[in-house]
């Protein structure tokens, strides 16, 4: 007979068979059924333990930019130095993107993008800028950035990426610059 888990164990075998099929397949390509098969478990625990198929997304698809190594870069250099980070980011970063991006037309995930939008892009600049308008220029700079990585992920534009990685850096980071500048 085999050992029963604790609730413990089975609420984070859930959480982890949720995180990688929310990864590879999307919100709609992973039912609850198909995570509670790959979790070894009974799609009712799944619903006991998160409460919804868009709870356990909302909790497994965490998306944060790493911007410590943006804390040092003087102002006039930031355009070029942000665009470099995100082309920079991980696999596991841009499956997670997608997946938000895929589930957007559920209430709740539109406003976690929201918030994430906020969290990654604008708040970090936004603490940054000085001068006139900041935050009208820390949102318009997010939207720059969140345009790039739609462009190079949600439409798969690898063509820009892969023609001339530093003169997309030097360009877009001109453009981000431009905006931060004010």
């Amino acid at each position: 007979m085999a050992a029963r888990r604790s609730a413990a164990a089975t609420r984070e075998e859930i959480r982890a068979a949720a995180t990688r099929l929310f990864r590879e397949r999307g919100f709609t390509g992973s039912s609850v059924r198909d995570i509670a098969a790959a979790a070894s478990s009974d799609p009712a625990l799944v619903i006991r333990h998160f409460g919804s198929k868009e709870l356990l997304f909302l909790e497994t698809m965490q998306l944060s930019f790493d911007d410590d190594r943006l804390r040092d870069v003087p102002l006039g250099a930031l355009g070029e130095r942000f665009v470099e980070a995100l082309l920079a980011t991980d696999d596991d970063t841009r499956r997670v993107f997608l997946a938000l991006i895929q589930a957007s037309g559920e209430p709740a995930v539109a406003a976690r993008l929201a918030e994430l939008h906020d969290a990654n892009f604008v708040a970090p600049l936004r603490a940054r800028l000085t001068g006139t308008e900041v935050d009208a220029r820390a949102r318009t700079a997010g939207a720059l950035l969140a345009g790039l990585l739609y462009s190079l992920w949600v439409v798969d534009d690898g063509a820009a990426l892969t023609a001339d990685r530093d003169g997309l850096v030097r360009r877009y980071g001109a453009l981000l610059q431009a905006v931060i500048d004010g």
